[in-house]
């Protein structure tokens, strides 16, 4: 059986838990339940590959498995009718039988056809079951269907109905009727010409339907698309996902692996969740992924109102942001029980703007032993402060434990209330739509934020201030980002930096503004000395030598050192 870990919040107990995992997937699904003779059926659909890519395959395995979700037992003997549509196009229809309930067919797609309907250039080959009537498998072979499957992109209905089990001879008194959907990708080329007359190569690979009017602004450096859809309520009801690629080179500078992207589908902004950005899988080109989410689409059409209903297009649009300096981290990620390394590692990486109080997108990566991404997740994680209180948590909800992370990237947005330190706890629940548990583990990492400075607005320093002026920008000379890099760089150490501060602020050379614990004789009342400086004052350090940020942010970071007793003055 496959099983995954239901964890407590605080990570101390775990009891087994059998996943339900119902709706259609990049290449595999799981169509809803039926009750059947006290047991809860289902059938689950698998491709391998799982990312088929039109025109790129010769052949793909079907597997079709009917069990009972309660026990995870396939029923035996089974016979089955299989029919294979894309949208309005019927392309197969055929009956199968399989003594175990985990039938596998090899497709063959074919990449013309001449008929009007599809289903007439389809052909089966197999040998037939004497009883049933259905395709079977001998030895080591497979029972093909040979056709137009698979020769477009888009979205692929399986309609699997059980005619009977338990035997060959028995038939179910009434016929067990369960629906799957797999999504297939094809690749369309295109070439943006920006205004410096560069011809920049662009592929977007698409899960649903062929892309159109593909456009470039050098305004923004933006780009849009349109693809067919129907935006009806009650066809969206129907829709897990909508996913697009765009495959651009990373020498491409405002589509470079450090840009910062929003994304618009109709004119609506998307969450940061419909955004993933890939600098990992190829070597050159950076993968940008757009994965509505019906929830999402359901979202953008109560905000456009009952006129989007009739729209039968859907835009897309990409408009970088500029770069991002992030900070991050690496947890590797240990087996529950044993604690020894189960190969898997996750990143975490934020935007270094963001701080207390923001939400702040933190980005969740996952990665094997060999740094390939693992794709298809289940992950879960807690935010607990240094008391082990916890301030936030995601995934652990055991009606629908885990948050999916389909293409090994995931962004949500975390709140950090105070400057303390705070444990990031991280669990890997699972991967595919069985959650094999190869990867299973659980690991932590420690997070610090500084002030915000979020979406390019400094906001003021959280302690107060007195005779504070208007700006800062005469109250630090240039001259001393020149220290600040230096530091941030690595060239001198933290004792050296802090020293130089110390004396320019006892100088008079640095003004920063006095702060709430300032005693009445102008010096500094620290709180409990911290020992180490936090990570963001550094990275705020690099930002304010490069002019990321303003004085203002960076007088900031100096006003914690001093709170925290590093800087004496």
């Amino acid at each position: 059986m496959h099983k995954i870990l239901l964890f407590s919040l605080l990570g101390i107990s775990a009891i087994p838990f059998m996943a339900n995992a119902f709706g259609h997937g990049l290449g595999a699904d799981q169509a809803e339940p039926i009750n059947f003779e006290g047991m809860n059926v289902t059938v689950r659909t698998e491709l391998s590959p799982v990312d088929i890519t039109v025109g790129k395959i010769t052949d793909a395995n079907l597997e079709v498995r009917f069990f009972d979700l309660i026990t995870d037992k396939n029923l035996d003997f089974v016979t089955y009718r299989i029919e294979v549509n894309r949208g309005d196009d019927l392309l197969a229809r055929e009956y199968f039988y399989d003594k175990d309930g985990s039938l596998d067919v090899e497709i063959r797609p074919v990449l013309s056809c001449a008929e009007s309907d599809l289903w007439r250039c389809t052909d089966y080959y197999g040998e037939r079951h004497a009883i049933s009537g259905g395709l079977i498998a001998r030895g080591d072979g497979r029972p093909i269907i040979q056709g137009p499957i698979f020769d477009k992109g888009g979205l692929y209905n399986f309609k699997v109905t059980i005619e009977g089990a338990t035997s060959p001879k028995t038939l179910v008194s009434s016929q067990l009727e369960f629906e799957t959907f797999v999504s297939v990708a094809q690749e369309q080329d295109f070439v943006i010409q920006t205004a410096q007359a560069q011809q920049i190569p662009l592929i977007v690979k698409t899960y649903y339907d062929d892309i159109t009017s593909l456009e470039y602004s050098s305004n923004d450096d933006s780009i849009s698309f349109e693809m067919p859809f129907d935006w009806n309520p009650d066809y969206i009801s129907q829709v897990q996902v909508v996913h697009q690629e765009l495959r651009i080179p990373k020498s491409f500078d405002p589509y470079n692996q450090n840009a910062n992207f929003k994304g618009y589908v109709n004119g609506v902004e998307v969450s940061d969740r419909v955004l993933i950005l890939d600098p990992y899988t190829f070597e050159d080109e950076n993968t940008l992924h757009f994965l509505v989410t019906g929830t999402e689409l359901d979202r953008i059409n109560e905000q456009l109102g009952p006129s989007n209903y009739d729209s039968q297009e859907m835009l897309f649009k990409l408009v970088p942001q500029g770069q991002v300096v992030k900070n991050s981290a690496k947890i590797q990620l240990t087996h529950l029980d044993t604690g020894q390394p189960v190969g898997a590692i996750v990143g975490i990486s934020w935007d270094s703007r963001y701080g207390l109080n923001d939400e702040i997108p933190v980005e969740f990566t996952f990665f094997d032993e060999n740094n390939n991404l693992l794709k298809d997740i289940k992950y879960a994680y807690i935010l607990v402060d240094e008391d082990n209180k916890i301030i936030q948590s995601g995934g652990d909800d055991p009606e629908n434990l885990g948050i999916d992370a389909s293409e090994g990237i995931d962004t949500q947005k975390i709140i950090v209330p105070t400057q303390n330190k705070h444990r990031l706890d991280v669990w890997l629940l699972g991967q595919g739509i069985s959650l094999t548990d190869t990867y299973t583990g659980k690991g932590s990492t420690i997070i610090e934020v500084g002030p915000s400075s979020s979406s390019g607005i400094i906001k003021e320093p959280t302690t107060t201030t007195t005779n504070t002026p208007s700006t800062l920008d005469t109250m630090i000379p240039s001259w001393v980002k020149t220290n600040a890099k230096l530091w941030s760089d690595g060239t001198i150490d933290d004792q050296t930096f802090v020293s130089g501060i110390e004396y320019m602020i006892q100088k008079d050379i640095i003004v920063v503004p006095q702060t709430s614990s300032d005693n009445k004789d102008g010096g500094v009342t620290p709180t409990t000395p911290a020992t180490t400086i936090p990570s963001w004052v550094k990275t705020n350090a690099k930002l304010w030598s490069d002019g990321t940020i303003d004085d203002q942010t960076f007088a900031s970071g100096l006003q914690w050192l001093i709170i925290n007793g590093i800087i004496i003055i």
